[in-house]
């Protein structure tokens, strides 16, 4: 799907700043940002593509039995991160994992989680928020919608003070967009005027299906259907996906209702590591994504700011650094305990699971040591 004129962009794909008409409103949200925050968005799109790597190759080495990647989401998913306030609520799909880490979920618990060793993963009320991956397509968008009606109705948004105003942000792909899910989610955010972000990453696949067979119309205006006040930000310009996604963020948080924003961005690996791309994309289309890279796009924008090379040698290191843990305590995860099959299905003993347990306790020690009879 082309890029509309619409588009807000901030970075050209040859990292230069050229801002478009689009974008006159959003660059005051640039202008606030520090020396500090711009180098941390670098930082933390090259860690997370590093960490990307490195969970693939364990996966392929049999220590995952599922990885879903993220590269060439990078930029849509650190810039909107960044933009949310820490009294915020974030409702991921599966792919999220930048966010993840940014609010103070250990990567190792993706790993754990995508291992088959936790059913969630982690307690979003201790990692800022940050709520469970979401495997069934597009309902995350009704658990956002749901959270931010009990926001409205708690009276926790709607006073203008965005510092302390909750709102919830929820991400989904252009496949989801489709889903029967989430049209009920818009109906219901349109209708009771939630403090809420819709945020549509529109990586162009569906797995195998392209967005062009989903939608004859740019998918920000499904929102527009829906009355919803909707935008369209390039996706791989993470400045762009800051500056759109705290504006209106701040304005649901201040009670002008639900947003849509949709970030035009590209799946550069498969969709999961269950999936082979190269059988329904060709190699051009991807190469033209390539050339438009978020992470080489903002390190040009970077180095002609005149960023030093200590500082992107510093980063490189990081990333080395934490893959390096991740590998090594990836490797040293065990096996969770037989028994864990039993004990967590309900919160109360029960005689049919306890007879389950017993027999398989009885099977297996009828084997004997090796594993035979």
């Amino acid at each position: 799907m082309a890029k509309a004129s619409s588009t807000v962009q901030l970075l050209s794909a040859d990292g230069t700043l050229q801002p478009g008409v689009a974008a006159d409103e959003y660059l005051p949200y640039i202008d606030a940002l520090d020396d500090s925050m711009l180098e941390q968005f670098y930082r933390d799109m090259v860690v997370v593509r590093r960490f990307d790597v490195e969970a693939t190759n364990l996966q392929r080495q049999g220590q995952m039995g599922l990885w879903v990647p993220s590269m060439g989401q990078e930029a849509a998913q650190v810039g909107s991160g960044h933009a949310t306030r820490a009294q915020d609520h974030i409702f991921p799909a599966y792919r999220e994992h930048s966010i993840a880490i940014m609010r103070g979920v250990d990567a190792i618990d993706i790993v754990r989680m995508l291992r088959g060793l936790t059913h969630g993963g982690w307690n979003p009320a201790e990692h800022g928020n940050f709520h469970l991956y979401t495997l069934v397509i597009g309902s995350q968008t009704l658990h956002a919608t749901g959270y931010a009606m009990g926001i409205a109705l708690d009276g926790l948004s709607g006073t203008g003070n965005v510092e302390k105003d909750e709102a919830t942000i929820v991400y989904f792909g252009d496949g989801a967009s489709s889903q029967g899910d989430v049209s009920e989610a818009f109906v219901f955010a349109a209708s009771y005027q939630t403090p809420q972000v819709f945020f549509l990453q529109n990586n162009h696949w569906a797995i195998s299906v392209p967005v062009s067979t989903q939608s004859r119309t740019p998918l920000y205006l499904r929102g527009t259907g829906f009355g919803i006040p909707s935008v369209q930000v390039d996706g791989n310009d993470v400045l762009a996906s800051f500056a759109v996604t705290r504006k209106n963020l701040d304005e649901a948080r201040g009670g002008a209702g639900p947003r849509l924003i949709e970030a035009l961005t590209y799946r550069i690996g498969a969709h999961t590591s269950s999936d082979d791309p190269t059988k329904y994309r060709t190699d051009a289309e991807l190469q033209s994504w390539v050339k438009r890279d978020p992470i080489a796009r903002y390190e040009t924008w970077l180095r002609g700011r005149g960023q030093s090379e200590k500082f992107f040698a510093e980063v490189a290191a990081q990333a080395e650094d934490f893959a390096a843990d991740i590998r090594t305590r990836t490797r040293e995860l065990g096996t969770p305990p037989v028994d864990n099959m039993f004990d967590f299905v309900y919160s109360e003993p029960h005689p049919v699971i306890d007879l389950q347990k017993k027999w398989l306790a009885e099977y297996e020690a009828s084997l004997g040591e090796g594993g035979e009879n």
